[in-house]
């Protein structure tokens, strides 16, 4: 098992963000050659290595968020736990990675399926081209251990746009930078209901209780399915403004132009819904959410995107309805961008071999689904004959500074998946 804690620590080092991941693609193109698997790629940068008549194909994202320093990775490994210094670490879904080489080198027969860049919308998911044919797919993507997950939320992010006038005004008025920086941010979808404070909010609430007249210049967020971590802006009022806990203010000596609907601008930031809109009491997680991730100013042009998540697809289409109506009630321009379905909770006989196999291990196991999108969503629709299920090992705050992996739980993760792929080869 500490081979696959190796093989993760040594992941890090090969460079993998999301749109920039071609290294890892050759690296892992080259290694299942060299393990005498066969190996197709398709248009979109998904792997597919395979070896015998397999009945089990095990699926991860090679891609990673990179937050901070990243790509460039200084791991922090101390106790129980492994973290980077001042950058996201990828364990999301580096870990699986390992996991999966580390089957490869034992020459197991079996599809293993690598995506690409699904921290930006499953898109190598959506657009898989490769012939799978195992009746099973175990998806290595959540974090959580001890638990099988069954169901995933549908997603779609929301990109909207204004392009105002800019003006002069008088020399009444102060201009001044606020910044709030440096917060925990997190995963849009799983930490959305941990009451993780948004950079954006944080400055629109400033912004609405100084009274502001005018924005020049504003810009926040991080990652489209990250909680903003970062925001700041340049605001002219006639006041003066203080540093107040978690807001720094400084004076600015120079004149700027300002957007002429700044109010506007201000009550939209301001009223649009951050956070979670709907409770799942089934499963004890969010059933809608919204996070607001980011906005920036260019030259006349506002930007604006928020990640809207449902449980299911009807839901899914009303807050996504919701919003765009809010946006174009304030003239915004608005399309949909990288929409992905859901993955209705479903137990069948694949995730009770999984569940047993975690109470092997665990000596428990807990039947839960996410708030965050799963390949399963897309895949279960492309390959409507396979049944699958979700496991990972213990991750916390994925897509942030904060991340960190349990490397016990890495250990005992693994030892289940080898469990579940040994009673899949068993069965008759």
């Amino acid at each position: 098992m500490k081979n696959v804690v190796k093989r993760f620590i040594d992941i890090t080092k090969i460079g993998r963000c999301s749109y920039k991941s071609d290294i890892m693609k050759e690296y892992l193109i080259t290694l299942a050659k060299k393990l005498n698997y066969s190996v197709d790629v398709d248009s979109y940068g998904n792997i597919l290595a395979k070896k015998g008549n397999p009945k089990i194909a095990l699926q991860a994202h090679y891609d990673m968020v990179c937050v901070g320093d990243a790509p460039d990775i200084e791991l922090i490994i101390e106790d129980n736990t492994i973290r980077a210094k001042n950058s996201s670490l990828g364990a999301d879904n580096g870990v699986a990675i390992a996991m999966m080489i580390e089957l490869m080198s034992q020459g197991v027969e079996a599809e293993f399926l690598f995506t690409n860049d699904e921290e930006v919308g499953l898109i190598g998911a959506k657009n898989l081209n490769l012939n799978i044919s195992s009746p099973y797919m175990l998806n290595l993507d959540s974090e959580e251990e001890a638990s099988v997950y069954v169901g995933c939320a549908g997603g779609a992010d929301i990109v909207a746009s204004f392009s105002g006038d800019l003006i002069n005004i008088d020399n009444s008025y102060n201009f001044y930078k606020v910044s709030v920086a440096e917060q925990k941010g997190g995963h849009s979808g799983v930490d959305i209901n941990k009451d993780i404070p948004s950079a954006i909010k944080i400055l629109s609430n400033f912004l609405t209780d100084n009274n502001i007249e005018y924005l020049s210049t504003i810009k926040g967020g991080e990652r489209r399915n990250s909680i903003p971590a970062n925001c700041y802006c340049i605001l002219a009022t006639k006041s003066k403004l203080y540093d107040v806990d978690n807001i720094e203010v400084e004076k600015l000596d120079g004149r700027f132009n300002v957007f002429k609907d700044s109010r506007d601008i201000i009550e939209l930031i301001e009223s649009f819904p951050h956070g979670v809109i709907l409770e799942n009491h089934e499963f004890n997680i969010p059933d809608i959410s919204i996070n607001l991730a980011t906005i920036e100013s260019i030259n006349r042009t506002i930007e604006f995107i928020a990640t809207a998540r449902a449980m299911s697809e009807d839901r899914l289409k009303d807050i996504v309805k919701e919003s765009i109506n809010i946006l174009k009630s304030y003239n915004f321009k608005v399309k949909i961008e990288d929409e992905y379905p859901a993955w209705r909770p479903d137990i069948n006989e694949f995730t009770k071999i999984v569940e047993k196999s975690l109470k092997k291990v665990f000596k428990k196991c807990d039947t839960k689904a996410i708030h965050a999108g799963l390949e399963c969503g897309v895949l279960s629709q492309k390959l409507p004959n396979c049944k699958f299920a979700s496991i990972g090992p213990n991750i916390y705050y994925p897509h942030s500074k904060d991340e960190y992996v349990e490397i016990e739980s890495i250990e005992k993760t693994y030892m289940a998946v080898e469990e579940i792929v040994k009673s899949v080869l068993n069965q008759p």
